[in-house]
């Protein structure tokens, strides 16, 4: 009958529209997540002299030509931190946490991540890209001088933890990592870091937003897996910070990431802590447990 074509007809454009709708709205929000413009970017506030230490404004080049910058702490004693900041942040995050490790002796390097800051780039791999410009970042420290190269320990936050942790995997001269909030895998932070970002529900929306992510950043999302990386730092000690009331990654990615670490390992669980608040929320703690991983990764023990 006619007015049943027609009715058939109605719904499969309807379908269609709102598949293309559907389409349209995660390859959008998709290109949001790893994209970060100069034009919208957070750009620092402070510097390492606003918080009473002296630094020095550094800067390398990639081989594939991005001009990456960094503040650099030097170091009273020969040991040196690699502070990297989180997820569309900038350095003004690592300086408190900066602060507290000079006052013990460390020398400090913050990097602007790739598509960060004043960093060149614009979009972000999670890690393909991110490594190896921290490699290069180790090269350049290494040679500066006051800086002993078997003497570096690696400190991150959120994305910079899970960027730390893989470094510590490809990098045998760091002697000690820690983390705080760093996510476990892509994987098993997807459904709640969908949500927190986009305010979007997992489904159907975070499948779509990752296929569309994987192809604009050309990753595989299965592959940006710290669990996999953190088994390789054994017997390097790790400290996992994790807040059981993290809204951005899973609650449930330092209990991962300890589960697939070796021994030494630590894991800190405070079911009252946000994201990456250990430093602000437990700052004397923060301090005992901090120094206390990296004093004793370096085999010596320092004073304010």
């Amino acid at each position: 009958m006619t007015w049943r074509r027609v009715l058939v007809g109605a719904l499969v454009a309807a379908l269609a529209a709102g598949g293309a709708a559907l389409a349209w709205q995660t390859r959008a929000q998709a290109l949001s997540l790893i994209s970060n413009p100069m034009e919208t970017r957070r750009l620092p506030n402070r510097t390492p002299i606003d918080v009473g230490d002296l630094y020095d404004d550094v800067a390398i080049t990639t081989p594939d030509g991005a001009r990456l910058v960094a503040w650099m702490i030097p170091s009273r004693t020969g040991a040196f931190v690699i502070a990297q900041h989180g997820y569309k942040s900038d350095r003004s995050e690592m300086l408190d946490e900066a602060h507290m490790l000079a006052g013990h002796g460390y020398g400090v390097l913050i990097p602007a991540m790739r598509a960060h800051d004043l960093s060149d780039g614009a979009i972000l791999t999670f890690g393909a890209r991110e490594i190896d410009d921290l490699r290069h970042w180790i090269d350049f420290a290494t040679t500066q001088p006051g800086v002993d190269p078997d003497r570096i320990v690696a400190l991150g936050n959120s994305l910079g933890g899970t960027l730390v942790l893989q470094l510590a995997a490809r990098t045998p001269a760091i002697r000690a990592v820690a983390v705080d909030s760093a996510f476990s895998s892509l994987s098993d932070t997807l459904d709640t870091s969908i949500r927190f970002f986009t305010g979007l529900p997992p489904f159907p929306f975070a499948p779509m937003i990752a296929f569309w992510a994987e192809r604009a950043a050309n990753i595989r999302i299965r592959d940006v897996d710290a669990t996999v990386a953190i088994a390789a730092i054994s017997p390097r000690p790790v400290l996992i910070m994790q807040g059981g009331a993290d809204p951005v990654i899973s609650s449930e990615s330092g209990r991962r990431l300890y589960d697939a670490a070796g021994e030494p390992r630590t894991l800190w669980f405070d079911p009252q802590i946000g994201h990456t608040r250990f430093a602000t929320a437990r700052p004397a703690e923060y301090e005992r447990r901090v120094v206390g991983l990296f004093d004793g990764a370096l085999g010596e023990t320092r004073s304010r």
